[in-house]
C-alpha cells in the first residue's frame, strides 16, 4: 500500500519525457488472441416485466450519484462530482441468456485550410458541435452532491496506470499571474516565427496557472492567437507533442465544445495507426478528463485493442473498460475478447477495479455470458468489505443491467446497505433501490435504511433521483406507514424540480406511477401531468413512448379519484393506446399456454365459451383477465362482450360466440355422484377414470423444479377444503331478485414475475390493479403461479376440481 501511494505521488508529467524512449513502462500479462464473435430488449418501458430461467432458479427482465468511498481518502474528492446519467443505459443490448422470457404486462471533421482567416474561423467558432460531451472531470459544475467521491480511485491500485492515465491530483507546479502575462507577451512578439515546439511549450507553461485565473487567460487575445498557431502547426506536431498539448487543455479547462478540440480529435484519429495502444489509451483518458466524448477517436482505440490483445494486461483492460463506459459504447466485435481477457485477469483485480469494471460494462451496455457475469459478481462478493460505497453501487448497477439475482451478493446487501446508508449520498441510495426494484428483491432492512436516510437528503435530490426512488419503492410495495416522511419528502422534491420536467417529462410520470402503486395521489402533480400542455410535451418526447404511462395515470384517476374535476386525456388518445395494448396482448400474452389452458378449462367447467371472456378489463393496467359472471346461486351467466369499462376494446381473439345457446342456461359440468366419488376417493364407482389418490390433509403445494418426474404426476392432492367445496350440495333456488344479482369475477393467471422474489407478495402495479378491480365491482380470483403451473400437467378432471374450488369459493 505504501509503495502504491508513493507511486501515485509522482507527477504524471514526469513520465512524458520518458515516453520519447519508451512510452510503456507497465508490465503486461500476455494472452492469446481470441477470434470469437458475439452473438434488450427493444425498449425501456416503465411497466414491462419479463421472466427467464437460470441456474439459480430465478431470472427476470424489468422494463419502466454520490457515494462516500470508505477505502480511499483522496483530495480529488473536492473536484470530482458524481453527476453521471448512467441509468439511461438500461437495456439496448441484451445478454444472450435473456432470450427465453414470459411477458405478462402489457460531428463531422473540418479540413484545414491554408488561409489564416479560415483557420481563425475554425479554431474560434463558439457554436457547439452536434455531440453529447462526456461529463468533464475538471470544469463541469453541476449541483453540488451531498457526498463527494473520487470516481477515479481505482487508479491508486497500481503504479502501472501512470503510463495510460492523467493523475488529476498532481497539477503542474504553479506559476504566478505575472509570469503568465510575460508568456503572453512573448506570444505576441514571436507571432509567425513560432515553431511547433514553441507552441507546445507555451501551452505547457500557461497550463500551470492557478485555476482561478484560467478564464482570464482563455479570454486574452494573445491566447487566441496562440490557439491559431497551434492549428496551423497541427500536422507538424509529433505524437508526443499532441499528447502534451491535450494534457495542457485539461489544465486550461478548455470548453468541451470548443471547435479547436474537434480539430485535434481529427488529427489524433488520422494518426491513430502510428500510435501505440498505450498512447491511444492515454489520449482517450485525456479526452475523458476534458469531458469530450471523442467518438471518432475512440473507434480507432477499439480497433487498436483488437489488434493488440497480447498487450492488454489487468491495468490496460480496466482502463479500457473505464473508457468504454464513459464513451457509452462497446463495439460488438470487441465484446467476446473483452470477456475472455476479463475472466483471465479476474483474480488479479483489486476491489475498486472490480467496481469500475462493473461500471464500465453497465454504462457501455456490454452483455456478457451468464457464467462471466456470475464470476465477476462472485469476485466482488469476496472483497465486498474492502469496497468503497461507490464500487458497491457499481456492482449493483451491473446486476440491474443483467437482471441477475445473485443470492450471496443480495444477502450481503441486507447487511451492508444498512451499515453504510448513513454516509451514502442520494444518488447511490437511488441506485441501490433501483436494483432491488429491477430484481424484485423486497428486503425490509435495505428499504427501511434507505427510507430513513433519504428525507434528510431531499435538498440534494434531482428530479431523476426522486422519481426513480418513488418508482422503486412503489414497485416493491413499501408501505407508507413504515417511514411516514419518505413519500411526502420525495413528493415535495418533485414539486421543487418542476422545471426539470420540461426537459425530462418521463420523470414526472415515473414518480407518479410509483406513488399510485401505494395509493398516494398528489393531485397538483397529477393535474400537471394530465394538463394539455404537458401531454403535448410528453407525446413529442423522442426518447420514450409515454402514451401508456399517461394512460395508466388517467385510468387510475378515473377509478381512485371519483371527485376529480381536473384535466383528462382525450378519448381519441385513450382509444389509440387501448388498441396498441390489445394488439400486443393478442400476439403475446393471450398466446401463453397457462392463459389458454385456464380459458379452456373454465369453459369446460361453466358450460361454454359464452361464459368466459378473455379481455383487458382495465386496459390502463396493461394486462388481461378472464371475466366470468355468476348469479347469487352460483349459476354461470353469459358475459356480455359489450359490457366493457372501455368500449374501444377490439374483438376478442379467443373464439367467437356460438349462434345458439344464449337463451339456454348451461350450468357447465355436472358434478355427479360418480365423478365426486372418483375425485374424493370413495367406493361409489367400481372403475374410476383415474387412479384414486390418497387423501392428504395438507394444502395444494408448489411443485419445485427439482422434483423431477413428479411434475408429470397426473394426480391431484385434494385438500379438505376442496373436498368440502365439491361435496357441498347446490343451494336451493333463491328468490328471483337474488338471482338477478350478478357477481363479476376477474380471474387472473399471474406470472412468477408479478411477485417479489421468492414470495407471494405482488409487485406494486398488480397490487394497484387488484385494488382498482374491486373499485370497478369485480371480485378477483387468483390462479397463483405456484398452484396453477403445476396444474398444467394434471388431468382434466383435476383441473376442473381446482377451478371449481377457486371460482365458487369466491362467492362465500
Amino acid at each position: 500500500m505504501a509503495a502504491c501511494v508513493l507511486c501515485r505521488r509522482v507527477p504524471r508529467l514526469r513520465s512524458l519525457p520518458g515516453l520519447r524512449k519508451d512510452f510503456i513502462q507497465a508490465q503486461h500479462v500476455h494472452v492469446k488472441q481470441v477470434d470469437e464473435t458475439d452473438d434488450h430488449e427493444g425498449k425501456e418501458g416503465v411497466l414491462q416485466h419479463q421472466d427467464a430461467s437460470v441456474h439459480d432458479g430465478y431470472r427476470l427482465h424489468y422494463n419502466p450519484a454520490s457515494y462516500n468511498h470508505s477505502v480511499w481518502n483522496s483530495a480529488t474528492s473536492r473536484r470530482n462530482r458524481y453527476n453521471e446519467e448512467d441509468e439511461q443505459c438500461v437495456s439496448t443490448f441484451a445478454p444472450s441468456f435473456w432470450q427465453q422470457s414470459n411477458r405478462y404486462s402489457v460531428s463531422c471533421s473540418r479540413h484545414l485550410s491554408s488561409s489564416k482567416n479560415t483557420l481563425l474561423d475554425l479554431a474560434f467558432n463558439k457554436s457547439p458541435e452536434p455531440e453529447i460531451p462526456m461529463v468533464s472531470l475538471t470544469h463541469k459544475k453541476p449541483i453540488p452532491p451531498d457526498v463527494v467521491v473520487d470516481q477515479r480511485a481505482f487508479l491508486k491500485c497500481r503504479s502501472a496506470y501512470a503510463s495510460v492515465t492523467l493523475d488529476l491530483t498532481q497539477r503542474p507546479p504553479p506559476i504566478t499571474w505575472e509570469e503568465a502575462v510575460l508568456l503572453l507577451k512573448k506570444v505576441a512578439v514571436l507571432k509567425g516565427s513560432m515553431k511547433p515546439s514553441d507552441v507546445s511549450q507555451f501551452f505547457k507553461e500557461l497550463s500551470r496557472l492557478h485555476p482561478d485565473n484560467m478564464s482570464l487567460v482563455r479570454s486574452d487575445q494573445r491566447f487566441i492567437i496562440l490557439l491559431r498557431y497551434s492549428v496551423e502547426h497541427l500536422r507538424l506536431f509529433t505524437e508526443l507533442q499532441l499528447l502534451e498539448l491535450l494534457q495542457s487543455f485539461v489544465w486550461l479547462d478548455m470548453p468541451t465544445t470548443h471547435t479547436v478540440l474537434g480539430l485535434y480529435e481529427s488529427e489524433l484519429s488520422r494518426r491513430a495507426y502510428q500510435m501505440t495502444f498505450h498512447q491511444l489509451l492515454f489520449a482517450a483518458d485525456l479526452w475523458r478528463c476534458i469531458g469530450r466524448s471523442a467518438p471518432q477517436f475512440l473507434t480507432h482505440l477499439y480497433d487498436s485493442a483488437l489488434l493488440n490483445l497480447e498487450q492488454i494486461g489487468a491495468p490496460e483492460l480496466v482502463q479500457l473498460l473505464y473508457i468504454m463506459g464513459e464513451g457509452r459504447k462497446c463495439p460488438a466485435d470487441l465484446i467476446r475478447p473483452v470477456e475472455q481477457l476479463l475472466m483471465r485477469n479476474l483474480q488479479q483485480l483489486h476491489p475498486e477495479e472490480v467496481g469500475i469494471v462493473c461500471l464500465g460494462l453497465f454504462k457501455s451496455q456490454t452483455s456478457m455470458s451468464e457464467s462471466a457475469v456470475t464470476r465477476l459478481v462472485d469476485k466482488a462478493h469476496s472483497s465486498l468489505v474492502e469496497m468503497s460505497d461507490f464500487a458497491m453501487a457499481n456492482v449493483l448497477k451491473f446486476l440491474r443491467f443483467n437482471y441477475l439475482y445473485h443470492r450471496l451478493w443480495m444477502e450481503a446487501m441486507a447487511w451492508e446497505v444498512p451499515r453504510r446508508a448513513h454516509r451514502m449520498g442520494v444518488q447511490g441510495l437511488m441506485h441501490v433501490a433501483l436494483t432491488c426494484s429491477a430484481l424484485h428483491c423486497y428486503n425490509e432492512n435495505i428499504l427501511k435504511a434507505i427510507a430513513e436516510r433519504v428525507p434528510s437528503l431531499v435538498p440534494h435530490c434531482r428530479s431523476k433521483d426522486s422519481s426513480k426512488l418513488l418508482w422503486a419503492f412503489g414497485t416493491l410495495g413499501f408501505p407508507p406507514g413504515q417511514s411516514p416522511s419518505f413519500y411526502p419528502s420525495l413528493t415535495e422534491a418533485l414539486r421543487q424540480k418542476k422545471d426539470e420536467f420540461q426537459r425530462y417529462p418521463e420523470l414526472l410520470l415515473t414518480g407518479l406511477l410509483g406513488l399510485a402503486f401505494v395509493s398516494q395521489f398528489p393531485e397538483d402533480l397529477i393535474e400537471l401531468a394530465l394538463s394539455p400542455d404537458f401531454v403535448n410535451l410528453a407525446l413529442k418526447s423522442t426518447k420514450i413512448d409515454l402514451k401508456k404511462d399517461l394512460f395508466t395515470i388517467d385510468g387510475t384517476v378515473a377509478l381512485e379519484l371519483p371527485h376529480w374535476t381536473g384535466p383528462r386525456l382525450s378519448s381519441e388518445l385513450r382509444e389509440d393506446v387501448v388498441k396498441v395494448l390489445w394488439n400486443f396482448a393478442q400476439s403475446d400474452v393471450c398466446q401463453k399456454p397457462e392463459i389458454q389452458e385456464a380459458e379452456a378449462a373454465l369453459q369446460d367447467l361453466l358450460g361454454g365459451e359464452m361464459y368466459v371472456h378473455k379481455r383487458m378489463i382495465l386496459p390502463h393496467t396493461r394486462s388481461i383477465d378472464l371475466e366470468v359472471h355468476l348469479d347469487s346461486t352460483g349459476q354461470p351467466v353469459p358475459v356480455n362482450p359489450e359490457s366493457h369499462l372501455y368500449t374501444s376494446t377490439p374483438e376478442r381473439s379467443s373464439s367467437k360466440f356460438p349462434n345458439k345457446g344464449w337463451g339456454k342456461m348451461n350450468v357447465g359440468v355436472t358434478l355427479s355422484d360418480d365423478l365426486l366419488a372418483q375425485l374424493i376417493n370413495t367406493k361409489k364407482t367400481t372403475e374410476p377414470l383415474t387412479p384414486s389418490p390418497t387423501v392428504q390433509p395438507t394444502c395444494v403445494h408448489r411443485v419445485e423444479p427439482d422434483e423431477g418426474e413428479r411434475l408429470f404426476d397426473t394426480r391431484l392432492h385434494l385438500t379438505t377444503d376442496i373436498a368440502q367445496a365439491l361435496c357441498k350440495p347446490s343451494r336451493p333456488g333463491s328468490a328471483l331478485q337474488d338471482k338477478k344479482k350478478i357477481v363479476k369475477l376477474a380471474i387472473q393467471v399471474p406470472s412468477r414475475n408479478q411477485y417479489c422474489y421468492q414470495s407471494q407478495q405482488l409487485l406494486g402495479l398488480h397490487v394497484m390493479k387488484r385494488r382498482q378491480l374491486k373499485l370497478a365491482g369485480y371480485s378477483v380470483v387468483e390462479l397463483s403461479h405456484h398452484e396453477w403451473f403445476p396444474m398444467l400437467r394434471k388431468s382434466r378432471a383435476e383441473k376442473l376440481a381446482y377451478l371449481h374450488c377457486k371460482v365458487y369459493n369466491s362467492l362465500s
